[in-house]
């Protein structure tokens, strides 16, 4: 584990999944610790696919391979490549048993800066292979509801740098419905009120660019984090009916399947084309009020 801290900010980094596993201001932990009974996860990064494919298996070239959700580089061991006094890189490259269930040879490199009040992330995935690749990528970090009290059905608010959004949701197996779109029900202020039964659909599924900023607000609709992203999808989650301390921001470069999708893999919805000897780079950052 990997401590940085800049004064105002103070993250740990596991190199199991590259995973952020803390981020602290003023003593005060923001980030889901990963208690199993809800959820056993920080903050992992979603690779090679994002969600699910339909029937957990997909199909390149006439080949089927079996995937489970979000792929696999969330269960790896990352190898540390670069540290300073506020930034850690790690890498993951492509080995005989990620080939076995992803036929393409790459690089991985996940990064996190401390920017201030912000964390960056950083993605970087290269094509090592003599053939274009595809993947998806994507963000899952988990937050605690800034008012959470178990007995009370209250939690906060959602609010996003554009108002007019609509979303899709999770049909069947894992997978979505994108043909049956829904408004986003924010209210006169522009808010999505959270409250327990907010993730009763499950997720928010919010494609094609519609939003590049959501923030976080306490009940006071005071503003307690926010995510900056470029992602042209963000997910929005909490475990379905369980009543969970935790809200997840998700900024996703794919998603998962639609129902019954059976087609190649480089034809999925927003998969990622990497032509060969070229580099994809993003990144996202997670901003504390």
């Amino acid at each position: 584990m990997k401590t940085l801290s800049n004064g105002k900010l103070t993250i740990q980094v596991s190199e199991h999944g590259a995973e952020l596993s803390s981020l602290k201001a003023n003593d005060k932990e923001y980030l889901w610790q990963a208690d199993p009974a809800f959820w056993k996860r920080h903050s992992p990064v979603l690779f090679p696919i994002v969600g699910g494919v339909w029937e957990n298996v997909y199909r390149v070239d006439g080949k089927e391979y079996p995937l489970g959700q979000h792929g696999f580089a969330r269960d790896m061991d990352f190898t540390l490549v670069a540290e300073s006094d506020d930034k850690v890189l790690y890498e993951l490259n492509y080995t005989e048993e990620t080939l076995a269930k992803y036929p393409y040879k790459f690089k991985l490199c996940i990064g996190y800066a401390l920017e201030g009040d912000k964390v960056r992330v950083i993605w970087k995935v290269v094509n090592m292979d003599e053939k274009e690749i595809c993947f998806q990528i994507g963000a899952h970090p988990a937050f605690y509801f800034p008012n959470y009290e178990e007995k009370t059905s209250g939690r906060g608010y959602f609010g996003f740098d554009n108002p007019h959004l609509s979303y899709i949701r999770l049909k069947e197996k894992g997978c979505a419905d994108p043909e049956v779109a829904y408004h986003v029900p924010v209210n006169e202020e522009g808010l999505l009120p959270l409250d327990t039964h907010t993730f009763d659909i499950d997720t928010f599924i919010i494609e094609d660019d519609q939003v590049k900023e959501v923030t976080l607000y306490d009940l006071q609709k005071k503003p307690v984090l926010a995510l900056q992203f470029t992602a042209p999808v963000v997910g929005l989650w909490s475990p379905p009916k369980k009543n969970a301390p935790f809200v997840c921001i998700e900024p996703w470069y794919g998603r998962c399947d639609r129902v019954n999708y059976t087609g190649d893999y480089s034809k999925k919805d927003w998969v990622q084309h990497l032509p060969v000897g070229e580099v994809f780079e993003a990144s996202y950052t997670i901003q504390i009020f």
